[in-house]
């Protein structure tokens, strides 16, 4: 393989990063001052901000479906989507600060704000404390439980920056640390956990080793060259047939998790129906990924990464439908 097949491009004098979407609005009408931040948090790639959001959806849906759905269930999902936009802000600058090196040796992230020199480190710091105080005053509206399981993702936040650098598997623990949303949503409603509830996250958890396998098929050879770790990496060749395996671990154990919650509050008829068709009908648009998916386009993987936001959100519609059904 040629080394110049490797070679890092220079950051775009604009500050545009590399993955952006193509003329978004940070890009085109933010005030310039704001860009560098508003790159940092990613708020010019909100494809992260939905699949933190949309497990959050699922605890709040599933546990109104359970018992009865509330008002009060209005403001929780937006709560949960400032929450994931703050949040999910937060994670990516935290992990921009821990992996500026990496980042710098890498084709697709060597135009980030801090490895471009667009933000300095403190100044990420600052950035960072800022966005975790503003998504607790949110927190603080919820019930005590909730904040506690709030207070808690930032165990997994903190921790999965590092995980490439130890496991092959560093999709698994952004899994734990992306869909603690539902945990969260659940407990915002209900108040206290169940097994409905860790069964939906562990759903998700299979859900973004699926996703996040393929977006990781777009850096292997750049992380191979570095010694970064990843699904991708580990599953090489025979990615389809454990995508396949993620697709139908994620269908299960959200039927469960659906099953789990309801039965045994007595929630059958159309309620139960539409809340069962979510994770079937997500399956059907997974299968329709995997149809497309070649591991060796990295255009094609990251139009297959970003198509999960509608996946996840078919799954919550239907959730959504039995709720208020």
């Amino acid at each position: 393989m040629k080394s110049s097949s490797h070679h890092i491009p220079e950051p775009p004098a604009t500050g545009e990063v590399a993955d952006a979407v193509s003329g978004n609005w940070v890009d085109t009408r933010a005030p310039a001052s704001w860009r560098p931040y508003l790159r940092l948090a990613r708020v010019d790639r909100p494809i992260g901000t939905w699949l933190l959001l949309i497990p959050c959806w699922w605890g709040i849906a599933l546990a109104a479906t359970a018992d009865q759905g509330r008002l009060w269930d209005l403001w929780l999902g937006l709560g949960c989507t400032i929450g994931a936009v703050l949040m999910r802000g937060a994670g990516c600058t935290w992990n921009d600060i821990t992996d500026r090196d990496i980042d710098g040796s890498v084709g697709r992230t060597a135009s980030r704000p801090i490895p471009s020199g667009q933000v300095t480190v403190r100044q990420a710091l600052v950035f960072l404390a800022a966005q975790c105080l503003v998504a607790f005053a949110v927190l603080l509206t919820f019930n005590g439980a909730a904040i506690a399981m709030g207070i808690a993702a930032l165990i997994p936040v903190a921790v999965y920056p590092f995980a490439k650098r130890f496991t092959w598997w560093p999709q698994a623990f952004l899994g734990v640390a992306f869909n603690w949303g539902a945990l969260v949503g659940w407990v915002a409603h209900s108040g206290h956990l169940g097994l409905a509830p860790v069964l939906l996250w562990l759903s998700g958890i299979a859900w973004t080793l699926f996703y996040d396998t393929i977006y990781a098929h777009q850096d292997k050879e750049f992380d191979a060259l570095i010694g970064v770790k990843s699904t991708a990496r580990l599953f090489g060749a025979n990615t389809a047939r454990w995508l396949y395996g993620f697709l139908v671990v994620t269908v299960v154990l959200t039927t469960a998790a659906v099953l789990a919650a309801l039965l045994p509050a007595g929630v059958g008829g159309p309620r139960l129906v539409l809340a069962l068709i979510g994770p079937w009908a997500m399956a059907a648009h997974m299968l329709w990924q995997m149809r497309r998916l070649d591991i060796d386009a990295p255009d094609t993987c990251l139009m297959l990464f970003r198509a999960n936001r509608d996946a996840g959100l078919i799954a919550a519609l239907f959730l959504a439908a039995a709720a208020l059904a």
